[in-house]
């Protein structure tokens, strides 16, 4: 889901060159046939309707069969300005970004759990872990992404069914290329899907990159808030949200 480009269309290149069989779907139909280019099943469907992600659920199982693997990659981003607070915008991240998810969770959970077999990966993101100013919107939709998947791991644990959470720092996509502030450790999609089916095959309950962005955001993770605070008010003043 959400493979028409960025990582979740590298995650099906890097699959596909791994020797898996792959059916990839997003909204775009035009750029799934380029990202497939004959070589994997194209179900094309809004994340934001669910009827759409049930048929393209049962499309896939039909032709291909229970998926071994159901990767989450879909999104959207927006630099948020709290002083200007955008319902729209933010009840947009929330549709796409976490009720998008949901959607695929109700078409593909039940049958993996009537099964017992079965692995979601949900690709959420390092800006989960603490509030940044700009992204209100973004971060709060990964955090509750970050928290979902941990207890989706402990929930279907004892149902066979296994879940890896995936938080990437910065990764060049056309998401993030419209960004005016520094983003660190800056790393390509080809070296993200990488890193993903690399951790996949280690069996990694989570996957964290690149290294610096992983460790970085890590120590950030447990400091006190009062510290943190501190920390973000002054990237918020010199511009690096």
């Amino acid at each position: 889901m959400g493979a028409s480009s960025g990582i979740g269309a590298a995650v099906a290149n890097e699959l596909v060159a791994r020797g898996a069989r792959v059916a990839i779907s997003a909204r775009r139909e035009d750029r799934l046939a380029d990202v497939s280019a004959g070589r994997m099943l194209v179900a094309p469907c809004d994340v934001t309707d669910p009827d759409q992600v049930t048929a393209a659920a049962t499309e896939v199982h039909q032709r291909l069969g229970g998926p071994d693997i159901v990767v989450w990659s879909a999104g959207t981003w927006q630099q948020f300005d709290a002083a200007r607070w955008d319902r729209e915008g933010f009840a947009r991240h929330v549709e796409v970004n976490l009720l998008g998810l949901n959607n695929l969770l109700a078409a593909t959970v039940p049958p993996m759990v009537e099964a017992r077999s079965g692995h979601l990966v949900g690709v959420a993101s390092v800006a989960g872990y603490r509030g940044l100013a700009g992204a209100e919107a973004y971060g709060a939709t990964k955090a509750a992404q970050l928290h979902l998947l941990e207890s989706l791991r402990a929930g279907l644990a004892g149902h066979g069914v296994r879940v890896t959470t995936v938080a990437p720092g910065f990764v060049r996509t056309e998401m993030t290329s419209g960004n005016t502030f520094p983003m660190p450790f800056l790393i390509e999609p080809d070296q993200a899907a990488r890193a993903i089916a690399d951790g996949l095959e280690r069996g990694d309950h989570e996957i964290v990159f690149p290294l610096p962005m992983a460790v970085l955001m890590k120590i950030a993770s447990v400091l006190p808030v009062r510290v943190w605070d501190a920390v973000a008010s002054r990237l918020a003043r010199s511009g690096g949200s």
